[in-house]
């Protein structure tokens, strides 16, 4: 059975309601309107405004658009590549000729930007709803480009950051380098200021650590259940070789914890 879109839209916890789905074709002005239209090289921030732009003939854009716009640009013969998800937050002008729309990117489909291809077979109809684009066929999901690790001491990552980090096939190279040391990581909780100091030491690594973080979002840690991981901030305060001695790392953590206050003003309960 042949892979359509509306399950990897459904995945991506996009109600099939409340979107509509648009192929940008490459024009470089419009002929009804004379306004630029975008190109294979339009940058990303060109294309946002260029989908932000729509008629206020309600003949060709809805009088009251859903709040998810999945976006396509035009890809060889009947296909579309995504470009991304956006979310409409309301018109905000209308001169009668055309609308402009507050729309900002989404973080519905990251993954899959520039690498998910579907067939479209229509030409014409340059936005469909939702629910009849789950129909149209994926004609194709290109590997992902490979993200480059941004050193040790440069990681800051959010806890949706850090599953993908765990869990994607761009990261790859992240996870090998988290793997290869031990250290003491830094957990901020955003909603109020609180740190955990903590350490992976022993048999296990970085990676191993963060992986329980990035699955249960309290790694074990009784301070930290209950608390929302969505809050959470990860870091890394300093890493060590793996045959580095025990007792070193446990000063190392000792003195963070020390230093940041956080058994009496965070959340390290002893």
């Amino acid at each position: 059975m042949a892979l359509t879109t509306g399950p990897i839209l459904l995945d991506a916890g996009i109600d099939l309601a409340d979107a509509l789905v648009i192929r940008h074709a490459y024009v470089r002005t419009h002929e009804d309107s004379g306004l630029p239209g975008i190109h294979a090289d339009s940058t990303d921030a060109e294309i946002l405004q260029y989908t932000r732009n729509q008629s206020a003939n309600t003949q060709r854009f809805p009088a009251v658009p859903p709040r998810f716009w999945i976006v396509f640009t035009k890809e060889g013969g009947d296909q579309a590549r995504l470009w991304g998800v956006v979310e409409n937050r309301g018109e905000i002008a209308n001169d009668g000729v055309r609308r402009i729309f507050d729309v900002i990117e989404s973080d519905h489909m990251t993954d899959l930007r520039n690498r998910l291809v579907v067939g479209w077979r229509s030409p014409r109809a340059w936005w469909v709803w939702a629910n009849t684009a789950a129909s149209l066929p994926v004609m194709g999901i290109a590997d992902s480009e490979p993200v480059p690790f941004p050193g040790f001491d440069r990681l800051v990552l959010d806890h949706a950051k850090l599953q993908a980090v765990m869990r994607e096939h761009r990261y790859a190279s992240w996870r090998t380098a988290l793997a290869s040391v031990a250290g003491i990581c830094l957990i901020t909780d955003t909603s109020d200021g609180r740190q955990y100091v903590g350490k992976a030491d022993g048999l296990e690594n970085i990676r191993q650590r963060w992986g329980t973080y990035a699955a249960n979002g309290h790694g074990g840690n009784v301070m930290l259940r209950g608390l929302q991981p969505a809050s959470f901030r990860f870091s890394l305060l300093r890493v060590f070789d793996p045959a580095t001695p025990t007792p070193v790392i446990d000063a190392a953590e000792n003195h963070f914890k020390v230093a940041l206050d956080t058994r009496g003003h965070g959340l390290n309960g002893g």
